[in-house]
């Protein structure tokens, strides 16, 4: 069964897959290897999300925990004007399209952001789990999904779903299931077996919500 917390971790994988992809793509474009277009095609829109998440999580996680585990948000918090920061370097690099300026970005958000989502998930996350009613908990990661405007819901799918593996996919798929009205559903099975072209077949056969898998 999937729970809340299953689409916190499915976000916080795709964000270190895609930020990975950025920091490898402006490495081997240092080195003369390759180009930085990949940072260059995917950087704006990382931030957005990054951004979208991390304002949620401030909003809803951070204050229920000040409840229920007092100071111990202060550090995250703390954690996201590091984010932004470092989001607005990335930006700024890539403006310049200087190769050695985009791969100090990269190398410092990458690492930074990955050392922060491991400590929220070894840390916060457990506290939270432990201490928030499983209700609340899903009422609060609600909440931060509504950070996305709507309109820009179908952006998130093309976006989540070839970063993330098998089981996050399943997960996602399962919450979408249950929060979701029958037509936005629909809409959301449609969007996410556009984004995953051939590996649709394997999530179908794992939901049967979806139907029958078809061939590719």
């Amino acid at each position: 069964m999937a729970v809340p917390l299953d689409a916190i971790r499915a976000f916080h994988n795709a964000f270190r897959k895609d930020l990975a992809s950025m920091d490898a793509a402006a490495h081997a474009a240092a080195r003369g290897q390759g180009s930085v277009d990949l940072v260059l095609k995917r950087y704006s829109f990382f931030n957005e999300m990054l951004a979208w998440h991390a304002r949620g999580e401030e909003d809803h996680v951070f204050i229920a925990m000040e409840r229920v585990a007092p100071l111990v948000a202060e550090a995250y918090d703390r954690d996201h004007r590091g984010l932004d920061y470092l989001s607005d370097q990335l930006a700024e690099a890539a403006k310049s399209r200087d190769t050695l300026q985009i791969l100090h970005a990269t190398t410092a958000f990458n690492y930074f952001s990955t050392f922060h989502l491991n400590k929220e998930e070894a840390h916060l996350y457990r506290i939270f789990n432990d201490r928030i009613p499983l209700p609340e908990q899903g009422t609060i990661i609600s909440a931060i999904s509504q950070k996305i405007p709507p309109e820009r819901f179908p952006e998130v799918v093309m976006w989540l779903f070839p970063l993330i593996r098998i089981d996050d996919r399943e997960n996602m798929v399962r919450l979408f299931k249950q929060v979701m009205p029958p037509p936005q559903f629909d809409m959301a099975t449609r969007l996410i077996r556009e984004a995953i072209g051939d590996d649709w077949v394997d999530l179908a056969r794992r939901v049967p919500e979806l139907g029958q898998p078809i061939s590719p």
